[in-house]
């Protein structure tokens, strides 16, 4: 029997990466629904290839060109709920729909999904006190897209939190790994947005430039997994081959290794371990001999010291985080602010007096989310434009 799929963000770089592991084996899986924002041309290109049964274009003006371009598929328009869409349970969900747009879809994926594949981090940072109580409830099993948390999933199945004496999430370091720390101030956008290992868009380039990607990482794996907080910790690792380290109270480390290829987890949620399709490159010997590994600079990243903070705050305060994150790199990338500022502005904003009112309460609906979220936005800009 064909696995019933539906892609949430078809157009985007996991999304397509979905499509591109299920064209291996095409045979195996039914496209119930693939969704898209503003990219219609990409949408009717995947919808005619995989013969998806429902296309959903979330921009209306675009509603007509898909409809006449797809005669044999349904077509949906607008803030529609993917529930009034599909009738009945779907086997596979792959959330992939970018910021806190993806929550709402996020959670009816939860309410019509056996599995839930999930790399949409704002949901799970932003909402996982909504996500976590649906999950049990619809009995959905979620699991993690993003290397390092598949890492740590791979690393600790059947493992209690009693054994594990330290749980390792590595980072490349970014562009500014090997720059002196006085120089890190007049840094331009240009420079923050060109990864050494490979091309992302310019957001989570700069996040990865500074470290915040990694802090987000840490919030993300302490909602997912239930083990101590403080067993976390970052190390530099600038090969970006290995994800994860599991360091164990008996002894024993173990780690996960794979090229930085998002198909690898992607095949592994569709395929489980019996997919043999993915052509891989192998990693040079030579590269592994020269792996290396570091502890992180928090003059150079100070980022890192926020982790401590946002943990013990209060529920909403992951949402605050990203949300004045969102507004202080939008602010870098159009040169309105320095590099350093980022950072400097967050811990500004932790102080404000009405930030442990919006942080510690316990968010009940999404409505909750946003408030915080809106006031962040609109506290960091006052803090940034004189």
């Amino acid at each position: 029997m064909k696995k019933r799929i539906v892609i949430l963000g078809s157009t985007g770089s996991i999304g397509t990466s979905t499509l591109d592991v299920i064209k291996k084996d095409k045979k195996k899986f039914d496209i119930i629904l693939l969704t898209a924002n503003n990219n219609y041309k990409k949408l009717i290109q995947q919808a005619k290839k995989f013969k998806a049964k429902k296309v959903l274009i979330k921009n209306k003006k675009f509603y007509q060109k898909v409809k006449k371009s797809l005669k044999n598929t349904k077509v949906y328009s607008g803030n529609l709920s993917i529930k009034k869409i599909i009738a009945g349970k779907v086997d596979y969900t792959m959330s992939a729909i970018v910021g806190l747009a993806g929550l709402q879809p996020t959670i009816d994926a939860i309410k019509i999904s056996k599995t839930v594949a999930i790399a949409n981090k704002e949901s799970i940072i932003c909402g996982w006190q909504i996500l976590s109580k649906l999950l049990k409830k619809y009995k959905t099993k979620i699991i993690p897209i993003d290397s390092e948390h598949f890492s740590i999933m791979e690393l600790t199945k059947n493992i209690s939190d009693d054994e594990i004496e330290e749980i390792i999430i590595t980072a490349s370091g970014g562009p500014f790994l090997k720059t002196a720390i006085n120089k890190l101030n007049k840094v331009q956008p240009e420079k923050a947005i060109k990864h050494p290992n490979w091309k992302m868009g310019e957001k989570i380039s700069v996040d990865s430039a500074n470290l915040m990607n990694k802090v987000f990482e840490v919030i993300e794996a302490e909602k997912l997994f239930k083990f101590n907080k403080k067993k976390y910790r970052i190390l530099i690792h600038p090969q970006s081959y290995v994800h994860s380290i599991i360091r164990f109270k008996n002894g024993l480390i173990k780690m996960v290794l794979h090229n930085a290829d998002m198909k690898i987890p992607i095949s592994y949620t569709l395929f489980g371990k019996k997919n043999n399709f993915l052509n891989i490159k192998r990693i040079d010997i030579k590269i592994l001999n020269k792996l290396n590994f570091q502890e992180v600079n928090v003059k150079k990243f100070p980022s890192i010291k926020l982790i401590k903070k946002i943990l013990n705050y209060g529920f909403l305060a992951p949402t605050i985080l990203n949300a004045s994150n969102e507004i202080l790199v939008d602010l870098f990338l159009h040169k309105k602010i320095g590099f350093l500022d980022i950072v400097r502005t967050l811990n500004r904003i932790f102080k404000d007096k009405d930030f442990k009112k919006y942080a510690k309460r316990k968010p009940i609906s999404i409505k909750d989310i946003q408030m915080a979220d809106n006031w962040a936005r609109l506290k960091t800009l006052a803090m940034s434009i004189r």
